[in-house]
């Protein structure tokens, strides 16, 4: 139940469609006796456009979620494992077209690959099913299944979770699958923008791990704090991207799957 309302809610609250929402609502009541308050819907929207789309609204909210956990020293002890979160690969194209394609953050694929060859007797494992709400042939471990192998992983590196469709489904699965013991070192990898939600989620469910953020959506640098967008498209996704994870964390959180509002270090 929590996985479909999660999923129809973001389609209704994700601020693309919300504003595009309220434009029709607004419109339609330019031909209704409610036109005073259809011009100042319309006006509010506009400004929330404005500041969603081409001003740094996406980058506000993305830094303090991008910047809360910083990436292990360079130097680090070899981890007993490392965990992949999906979210990676798109499972949908790559079942349509037949071949295996990332997402955005496909980098979540890469560094794990990358990590691998630093410490090859670390234990891989990759946590993703279908996050679709129907049913499809193909889940992410299955384009997983692909990708690690062609990039240089060999198959027995490499387990595969492939039943879970949520950030918490990660967790408790993986959580079974590997049986983490006392004095061990799980490496969590994820983007950096998720990585608090998937922190706090872990630790509820009894697993400790060490954060390592990829995939970053901002710079760090002061700069981008004030200069704008020149496609507000761009922005809009930032926005999107950033206020599904805080309504992410504040819903994991009251549902008693999370071990804090806003985890930290």
């Amino acid at each position: 139940m929590f996985f479909v309302v999660s999923k129809i809610f973001w389609v209704l609250a994700s601020p693309g469609n919300l504003l595009l929402l309220l434009l029709g609502l607004g419109v339609a009541g330019l031909f209704t006796r409610f036109f005073k308050r259809a011009r100042v819907l319309l006006a509010g929207c506009v400004v929330a456009l404005a500041l969603a789309g081409p001003l740094p609204l996406g980058v506000w909210l993305l830094r303090p979620l991008e910047n809360r956990f910083p990436q292990p020293p360079a130097d680090m002890a070899a981890p007993t494992g490392i965990i992949v979160l999906g979210g990676g690969v798109d499972d949908v194209i790559s079942e349509a077209r037949g071949t295996t394609e990332l997402t955005v953050a496909g980098s979540r694929m890469t560094e794990a690959a990358g990590l691998m060859r630093r410490f090859p007797q670390a234990r891989l494992v990759f946590t993703g099913g279908s996050a679709a709400l129907t049913a499809s042939g193909t889940n992410e471990s299955d384009v997983a299944r692909k990708l690690f192998p062609a990039i240089g992983l060999a198959p027995e590196q490499v387990v595969y979770e492939d039943r879970s469709r949520n950030t918490w489904e990660n967790a408790v699965f993986t959580r079974e699958l590997v049986g983490p013991k006392a004095g061990e070192t799980w490496l969590l990898l994820t983007s950096a923008v998720h990585m608090p939600r998937s922190v706090g989620v872990f630790r509820q469910a009894g697993f400790p791990v060490v954060p390592y953020p990829v995939n970053y959506s901002t710079t760090g640098r002061s700069r981008e704090l004030w200069r704008p967008s020149f496609l507000t498209s761009e922005g809009l996704t930032q926005t999107d991207r950033a206020v599904r994870e805080y309504f992410g964390l504040v819903a994991y959180w009251a549902a008693g799957r999370s071990s804090a509002l806003f985890p930290a270090p």
